[in-house]
């Protein structure tokens, strides 16, 4: 087992907390993979040689290292490759790191629904069951030649493979996320504009939090309104200046909602996402003079730092808006 899968508990709101978490895993090994917004995929094949401990045990020091760091307990699965490791995860426990030995991937899949498997979307999994291949036991003992039939030639092979346990995926360090999103999903449809805009103003400070927490700035917002009949509506804006700033994005959000029109809309969840992302060190301010507009940009700063330094619960949600 030399990969680990690592999600970190990590409240919402406080996904910016991920690169100081990452760092934790790269006291151990610089093959790390960030897997936004709470997880990272991590290559200990170099650790376990250099620490003399296997991954499990190394799972266990990170785990206490995140906890004692940052508050943050998290969540583990150990493979000899990416996927398996993926697959543990979900039957991992806070405290108990999943393990699938490398002889034993096949066994451990056997018995998981065809869904389960990354990569298998819905249209996929339906058309094998209704052919009776709804585990991935099944699967993996069907002829090559009957899952191309089935889901085509190339889907068919890679299906068959990781049915049987190969898995040709590695980790990519430093994988840089062309994309942030936040999603504020509602408990029953809503139709009040105003609880419509505070759920658009913390889906925006969450992205300014997490662009800033990465150095990075984005040139587009994108919103995404999905309604009670689950149609959806979605706008894209190119904002004035790239940036990063939660000010910003939370004008640019509030604009394009007011720009639907909506009429007692029943709104079920409201998304931003933060596309075209790019250095912080690209970034150009134009400068206002508006005292207020300094004001808030200081107050982030401050905010940023405390985070830093105390971890994700320093700055409560919302605290930068009053």
């Amino acid at each position: 087992m030399t990969i680990l899968c690592v999600r970190f508990q990590l409240p919402p709101m406080y996904e910016a907390a991920l690169p100081q978490l990452l760092g934790v895993l790269e006291e151990f090994t610089p093959v790390v993979e960030a897997l936004p917004p709470d997880g990272a995929l991590a290559d200990l094949r170099g650790a376990e040689r250099y620490f003399g401990r296997d991954a499990v045990e190394l799972a266990s020091v990170i785990r206490v290292r995140a906890l004692a760091l940052y508050g943050v307990d998290c969540v583990i699965g150990a493979g000899p490759s990416p996927m398996p490791a993926r697959m543990a995860l979900r039957d991992a426990r806070p405290g108990l790191t999943r393990a699938v030995p490398e002889g034993a991937v096949a066994e451990f899949l056997a018995g998981k629904p065809v869904a389960a498997l990354p990569g298998v979307g819905t249209a996929t999994a339906r058309t094998l069951c209704e052919y009776g291949l709804d585990t991935l036991g099944r699967v993996a003992a069907a002829p090559l030649s009957t899952l191309q039939r089935l889901v085509g030639a190339k889907t068919g092979r890679e299906l068959h493979e990781k049915a049987n346990g190969v898995d040709r995926g590695r980790v990519v360090p430093n994988g840089v996320s062309r994309s942030l999103a936040a999603d504020r999903p509602f408990d029953r449809d809503e139709l009040d504009p105003g609880r419509h805009r505070r759920a658009l103003l913390s889906a925006a400070e969450e992205l300014g939090t997490r662009l800033r927490a990465v150095d990075k700035i984005c040139r587009t917002l994108t919103l995404t309104v999905r309604y009670a009949d689950r149609s959806a509506t979605t706008r894209s804006r190119t904002l004035k200046e790239p940036t990063a700033h939660s000010a910003a994005l939370t004008r640019a959000a509030y604009d394009m909602y007011e720009a639907l029109g909506l009429q007692r809309a029943r709104v079920r969840s409201i998304a931003l996402r933060a596309e075209g992302l790019a250095s912080a060190e690209q970034a150009s301010h134009q400068l206002t003079f508006d005292p207020v507009d300094e004001k808030v940009r200081r107050i982030e700063e401050v905010a940023d730092r405390a985070r830093a330094k105390f971890g994700p619960r320093a700055v409560m949600p919302g605290s930068l808006a009053a």
